[in-house]
């Protein structure tokens, strides 16, 4: 597979499409990255559904998406779209089709595209395992192609657009059995339904590749956009992260997938699915865009064409590291966790402060720890201070970090306490200034933290291939010129990678790094879960610290929650949840408070939170536990896809998902 699904890794060049008109809002070409939202209301309470489609319009949505489970609800859609015209909003709407194609072949007459999703359009999930030959999985494609056309055709008649969008929750049987439950088979459930459509000449198609693991997600949309180039297709992409949940997790996780996407040029309308009201998904949505398109717009000037980081796009596996040890317990390195560096809002100013900030975010966050504590030396007249807070710290933070522009005869080496290590900025003509820092950390038994950008690095490799194994950490505070924050640490990995330096990476979300578009919080998340996140789900990065929110327990908050939704630590529960929609058989937010009120303490379980049986079984591959409905008022129970209690009352059911985790061993008294 060719590693190039994006113009550029290094800065944003969009991926250019054809553009399929939905209604009058066209998508892709070089037409604004569109905003979508869905509503979560049954569909054949018509009065309820043009009300939320009415408050959606009202907040800037573009796009708006209604379920369709039957054709009693895709009858619904005529009348709900001419209110809506009747009302003076223009915003297109949209089916969502699962199973049944009547349902779609009638909600085609109503409305300006239709979602389709391949893996249960014309085929029943059963879980079965089943070899298909050649002449089976052929047979197999007739069928689809016959089932398929009259919609297609329909379409082509009536001007309308289809979304062929894949789940990694609902791949068929015939797809999961040749590429099992992978991004490849996701992408080629997808071309299947495609080239049934280019064989009718019908090509006003937008692909969708969702999970609610941003990991699968990336790498699906990744390789949809390589094969779609392969195979000489440019249809336009709708990005999303499905199942994501509430709150700041399910921003964290939606920036991790789909900001990191946009920042490569990919996607060309997108929606963020909380498990909220559906307008509150339309702030988030517009910073996404408004970030991405400020990163086109910094990057139109690029002229440096940079080659390829090492990285495999379209499978994870993390860089292989050097180890670095900052305690008995604390280690830095490939083989072990992502550790979590804090900046002290206090300082060496108050240094008694600074300590307290740790032991009270401690508190506040007890499986969360500080693993290194960031803070600024710019004079000896703070050195004292530094000594102190050292020996204070002791056994509570393992490492101390200490960014510095003293020169070297200055620096407080000598003290006691936790491992010191030296944070140190070099530009391209700090070579013999590296060398000294280096050895006098070795001399001190420190660590040199060499913060650099993409140019500096070539010029200093040689000088960082000689410090010894175990004395050295590499990071980068700001972007070099023309690049993004993202395509300077892949840069830095391309050299450190030929030059046969294997130091930790320390992933620096700093003021010089973001695109922060306001003073906010949500911002601020929205960024660092963009730039850590992208390059974590690339299997970089050893150390995290997000230096921008302005208290040390929100920083290690964040930190952690953006590994969390990478994928790559856990240290709560974790909630894959819908967003609801027509489909969902109970009140998802209020159900889904009440099971984290319960089970919010269980640092290593995974609890799937699920309106219907659509996405259910399949999104809850990742999950310990589901809790689905199954019926009105009735709640199936799982352990990872496979139901084990069912039609359990939906007033019970909270309590009866506590005692199965406990069966199931699971259980921790908070």
């Amino acid at each position: 597979m060719s590693g190039d699904y994006c113009p550029s890794r290094h800065h944003t060049v969009r991926r250019l499409t054809r553009v399929v008109n939905v209604g009058h809002v066209g998508v892709g070409g070089n037409n604004p990255i569109r905003i979508q939202s869905m509503t979560t209301t049954d569909t054949e309470d018509i009065a309820a559904t043009l009300a939320q489609c009415i408050k959606l319009a009202e907040a800037g949505c573009e796009i708006i998406r209604i379920t369709a489970p039957n054709k009693a609800a895709a009858v619904a859609l005529k009348k709900i779209h001419q209110e809506f015209r009747s009302a003076g909003f223009s915003q297109p709407l949209v089916a969502d089709i699962h199973f049944l194609p009547q349902a779609a072949m009638e909600a085609i007459e109503h409305v300006e595209k239709v979602r389709i999703n391949p893996g249960n359009y014309a085929d029943k999930k059963k879980f079965a395992v089943r070899e298909y030959t050649d002449a089976a999985y052929a047979e197999e494609l007739d069928r689809l192609h016959e089932a398929f056309s009259p919609l297609v055709l329909r379409a082509k008649a009536l001007g309308r657009a289809l979304r062929i969008g894949t789940n990694h929750g609902s791949l068929s049987d015939r797809i999961m059995n040749r590429y099992g439950d992978t991004p490849l088979g996701m992408v080629e459930s997808a071309l299947e339904f495609v080239r049934i459509a280019e064989s009718h000449g019908f090509k006003d198609l937008v692909l969708s590749m969702k999970s609610s693991n941003p990991k699968v997600m990336i790498e699906a949309y990744r390789l949809a956009a390589a094969r779609m180039a392969e195979s000489k297709m440019d249809y336009p992409l709708h990005l999303g992260v499905t199942e994501a949940g509430e709150g700041e997790d399910a921003r964290i996780k939606s920036a991790i997938g789909i900001g990191s996407l946009l920042a490569d040029g990919l996607g060309d309308t997108i929606r963020v699915s909380l498990t909220e009201d559906p307008w509150h998904e339309i702030p988030v949505c517009r910073e996404l865009v408004a970030r991405a398109d400020r990163l086109v717009e910094n990057g139109e000037n690029t002229k440096i064409s940079f080659p390829r980081d090492p990285v495999d796009p379209f499978s994870y596996s993390r860089r292989p590291s050097t180890l670095v040890q900052f305690s008995e317990k604390c280690r830095v390195g490939s083989n072990e966790l992502v550790r979590v560096v804090v900046r002290s809002a206090s300082g060496l100013n108050d240094w008694q402060a600074a300590a307290k900030e740790v032991l009270d975010a401690h508190n506040q966050q007890r499986e969360a720890r500080v693993e290194g504590l960031l803070v600024d030396l710019h004079s000896s007249h703070s050195n004292q201070a530094l000594l102190s807070l050292r020996k204070a710290l002791g056994r509570t933070v393992p490492a101390l970090f200490v960014q510095t522009t003293l020169p070297l005869s200055e620096f407080p080496f000598a003290g006691e306490g936790c491992t010191l290590v030296v944070v140190k900025s070099f530009s391209s003509e700090d070579d013999t200034e590296l060398k000294n820092w280096a050895d006098a950390c070795i001399k001190n038994q420190a660590i040199l933290a060499a913060d650099v950008d993409a140019t500096a690095i070539t010029t200093l490799a040689k000088t960082l291939a000689s410090i010894p194994a175990g004395r050295l950490i590499i990071a980068a505070s700001k972007p070099t010129p023309g690049l993004h924050a993202l395509g300077t640490y892949r840069e830095i990995i391309r050299v450190l990678y030929e030059s046969k330096i294997n130091s930790p990476l320390w992933i620096r979300v700093t003021e010089a790094n973001a695109v922060i578009l306001d003073a906010g919080f949500q911002s601020r998340l929205l960024e660092a879960s963009l730039f850590a996140g992208g390059l974590l789900v690339d299997g970089y990065g050893d150390l995290l610290s997000c230096e921008t929110p302005n208290t040390t327990a929100k920083s290690l908050t964040l930190g952690y929650d953006i590994l969390q939704g990478a994928r790559c630590r856990q240290t709560k529960t974790e909630y894959v949840a819908c967003p609801s929609c027509g489909r969902t058989l109970f009140d998802i937010q209020s159900t889904t408070l009440k099971i984290k009120e319960r089970t919010g303490h269980l640092k290593s379980v995974t609890i799937a939170v699920m309106g219907c049986i659509v996405n259910g079984p399949g999104e809850m591959a990742d999950a310990d536990f589901g809790y689905v409905g199954g019926a009105p008022g009735k709640i199936n129970l799982y352990v990872g896809k496979t139901p084990v209690k069912f039609n359990i009352p939906q007033e019970e059911a909270v309590d009866r998902l506590v005692d199965l985790i406990k069966e199931k061993g699971k259980w921790e008294e908070a």
